[in-house]
C-alpha cells in the first residue's frame, strides 16, 4: 500500500472517529502507523 492510500484511509478514519482537533490528529497518526505495519512496511 503506497503512502497516498495510507494517508487517505487514515484521514478518513480519523475524521470519522475523532471528536476534536487534537484527538483527530492523534487518531490519524495512529492509523497511519498501523496501516504501515499491516502493509509490511
Amino acid at each position: 500500500m503506497n503512502n497516498f492510500w495510507r494517508t487517505i484511509i487514515a484521514a478518513f478514519g480519523a475524521h470519522k472517529l475523532g471528536g476534536g482537533c487534537c484527538s483527530t490528529i492523534l487518531i490519524f497518526i495512529l492509523l497511519f502507523i498501523l496501516l504501515g505495519y499491516c502493509s509490511g512496511g
